[in-house]
């Protein structure tokens, strides 16, 4: 059975950009829902200061991460002027080349770490309703 992956990302929001990034996240997670039907879960939060967003997603392999980073790829390139990436984690397996590309997004985001976190006990109920 293939480990599913759990990304998650924090950014500052840019002093005076909130509505832009909110606008930003509601055309963002469209997008996704549209042309990502393999994620199992995509989701843009706001912490209660509105400085920092998050971006958790779900996806069920490495393939589906790949996937995303090349369909998204113009899409994160549009939050450029309006946060500064601090932190990419990912909790599972992602092969090679998604690390690479993770690295790449966080680099022109403003340079966060990218942490891979491997998986060491638990299960999943996922594919629950």
């Amino acid at each position: 059975m293939t480990e599913p992956l759990f990304y998650v990302d924090r950014s500052s929001i840019l002093e005076g950009r909130i509505e832009e990034a909110r606008a930003g996240m509601l055309d963002l997670a469209a997008f996704v829902a549209e042309r990502e039907p393999q994620l199992m879960a995509y989701h843009c939060y706001l912490d209660e200061a509105e400085s920092t967003m998050s971006v958790v997603a779900v996806h069920p392999d490495s393939a589906s991460m790949e996937r995303h980073l090349e369909i998204g790829g113009p899409k994160f390139r549009a939050f450029g002027a309006l946060i500064r990436m601090r932190s990419i984690d990912v909790y599972g397996q992602p092969s090679p080349a998604v690390v690479d590309r993770l690295r790449k997004k966080a680099e022109y985001l403003g340079g966060a770490s990218v942490t891979v976190h491997t998986l060491q006990a638990g299960f999943s109920r996922l594919d629950r309703p």
